[in-house]
Parts: structure tokens; C-alpha cells; sequence
């Protein structure tokens, strides 16, 4: 059986966390994946009381989201973090949309800092790595995709492949899971409704009712030894909705 993460960002707009600590326990979830500032905005919780709450309902947080500068100006902030937290590999989420370039210049010179706070954290017993939207798949302006610059010229980085945010960028999931291999450790467990549905939470679904072949996917990332399977949804209108029927999909696939 796989054992599932959950992006606490699904959860952003259903507070208090602690309640959606219990939901998750109570449908099985084994682990979380937090993102930037969470620590700071979810209802004045510092550190310690998060691992508190993530200790009562019997959970880890092995994964991470922080931003770039966030890693590069608080090394020191962010290591203390991850030793409270039980954190081991953290992903830059995203840039912000005016570095969206289509210079493949910016995106190696991007590709060097991951490079660099690879290093310095490894130092710390942490991997920085790479989560994906759509727009790492905009060509840029000698033909190269932006996810291939960044992984050919930051070679030791990991990535999160959010397999819906590559088939918005027009990509074949299942050739990304083959061109990258084993340095995908974690993948975005999430779905995309049918045109003109779902319109009130921007077009995503719940795993498994959607367009995206999951029971393929599922079954490949099984295969290539992903390590982490965490379910997203960027905007469910009832989070415990998504959160019980994506688990319930991906156990019968599992099973």
C-alpha cells in the first residue's frame, strides 16, 4: 500500500489547521508537505507548536516548500525549521512572474543558485529541489524548455513533478517521468476537471475525477521508485471532499 502526503496548501482557506490535522489522520494520510510561511501565518503557531500538533495525529512533514530568496537570506532560520519540523527535502515552489522569462540565460543563471543552495544545505542534511507549474515548458529563446536548462545545469537538484501543471504546459507526463527518472523523488498527486467544469475551483478536480489518466500514472510512478505521492488541489471549494475521495481513488489503485 502507498502511503500518501497532503499539500497543507490545499488547506489554506479551511482553518484552523489543527482541525485539518485530525481530518487527514482520521482518512489515513501517513505524512504532510507544508509551504512558505506557513509556520508564520497559521494562527500565530510557531515551530514548535506545529510539530506538536503534527506529533498528535501521528504525522511527519519529510517535505517542504520555500521560496528562493527565503532559502538564500535565512539558511540558518530555515535549517532550525527543518530539524523542528522533520523536514529532509525542501522545494522551491516557484519565481515569481516577471523572472518568467524566455532568456535561457536567466534560467541557467536560476539553475545556478539551486546549484549553490543544493550544496550549502546538503551541508545541513537537507536537498533543495524543483516543483514545477506550466510555465517551465514555455520555450525559450534558443528552443530549450526552462525544466531542462534548470536540470542539466543544476545537476544535483532533485524534482517535484506536478504531473497536472506539465499537462498544462502540453506535455506527455509519462515522457517527463521517463526523460527525468530517478531524479524526480516526489510528484503532485492532482487533476484536471473537463472543459467548462469545475469552473468554481479553477478548473481542478479531485484525484480520479478528472481528465488525467491516474491509474497510468499512478501505476508508473510506482514503478520509477517515487518516493513521495502528495495530493494537491489549488482550489477546492471543500477540502475535506477532495481530501476523502482523492485517497479513497488512490488506494483502490494501490490495493
Amino acid at each position: 500500500m502507498t502511503d500518501y502526503s497532503y499539500q497543507l496548501y490545499s488547506s489554506r482557506n479551511f482553518p484552523p489547521l489543527e482541525n485539518t490535522l485530525k481530518m487527514l489522520s482520521s482518512l489515513g494520510y501517513a505524512s504532510v508537505e507544508g509551504y512558505g510561511g506557513m509556520v508564520d501565518s497559521a494562527a500565530g503557531l510557531d515551530a514548535r507548536q506545529l510539530k506538536s500538533q503534527l506529533e498528535d495525529c501521528g504525522f511527519t512533514m519529510p517535505t517542504c516548500h520555500i521560496g528562493i530568496e527565503q532559502l538564500e537570506q535565512s539558511q540558518k532560520e530555515v535549517v532550525m525549521l527543518a530539524n523542528t519540523l522533520g523536514i529532509e527535502k525542501i522545494f522551491v515552489p516557484a519565481i515569481a512572474e516577471k523572472e518568467r522569462t524566455t532568456n535561457a540565460d536567466d534560467w541557467k543563471s536560476l539553475a545556478g543558485r539551486l546549484q549553490k543552495l543544493n550544496q550549502s544545505y546538503s551541508n545541513e542534511g537537507l536537498t533543495v529541489g524543483w516543483h514545477n507549474h506550466a510555465f517551465e515548458f514555455n520555450a525559450t529563446d534558443n528552443g530549450e524548455l526552462p525544466l531542462d536548462i534548470l536540470m542539466e545545469n543544476a545537476p544535483d537538484i532533485e524534482l517535484e513533478l506536478d504531473l497536472a501543471w506539465a499537462v498544462i504546459g502540453k506535455q506527455d507526463p509519462l515522457a517527463l517521468l521517463d526523460k527525468y527518472g530517478k531524479r524526480i523523488v516526489a510528484a503532485h498527486i492532482k487533476d484536471l476537471a473537463a472543459s467548462g467544469e469545475c469552473t468554481d475551483e479553477d478548473g481542478w478536480a479531485d484525484v480520479g475525477h478528472g481528465t488525467m489518466d491516474w491509474s497510468g500514472l499512478h501505476a508508473e510512478l510506482t514503478k520509477q521508485g517515487v518516493q513521495y505521492f502528495v495530493m494537491e488541489h489549488d482550489n477546492p471549494s471543500d477540502h475535506q471532499r477532495f481530501a476523502t475521495q482523492s485517497i479513497n481513488f488512490c488506494n483502490k489503485l494501490a490495493s
